[in-house]
């Protein structure tokens, strides 16, 4: 049995490359064979949101606080709130983040393939984010 203590690990920025606006990582646990899955919890403050990216073996986000904003290449941008679990399947072009007003913290668990848990793309344009939902 193995006990990881709440803020026994440092946050960090989330980087520019991958993110816009202010983000925060705080990690819960890494990958340790022969597991491939690693999990964070990231806090999006108002209009933060991740750049474009896939996981090649996808990704689960389930929201703890706030309210958030996902999207999936070619779909509408859908509104998250805390409980809810949002899955992409593997290689499925997303992006998430905060609403516009309202930080947004979910926790994201992803596996590894290769030792590779992410393919970061391009910035999430302002015209993809949208207007507030619903105007």
């Amino acid at each position: 049995m193995e006990i990881s203590r709440a803020g026994s690990q440092p946050s960090a920025k989330g980087p520019s490359d991958w993110f816009s606006g202010i983000v925060r990582i705080d990690p819960l646990f890494a990958v340790l064979e022969p597991s491939k899955a690693a999990a964070n919890a990231v806090t999006f403050e108002p209009g933060a949101r991740t750049a474009w990216h896939t996981h090649p073996l996808g990704q689960m986000l389930i929201v703890t606080a706030g309210c958030g904003r996902v999207q999936r290449e070619g779909g509408p941008v859908e509104e998250i709130r805390p409980g809810d679990v949002v899955r992409f399947a593997p290689g499925e072009k997303h992006w998430h983040g905060a609403a516009p007003t309202t930080a947004m913290t979910h926790i994201a668990i992803q596996e590894s393939f290769e030792g590779k848990p992410v393919d970061w793309l391009e910035h999430v344009s302002d015209a993809d984010y949208g207007s507030p939902l619903g105007t």
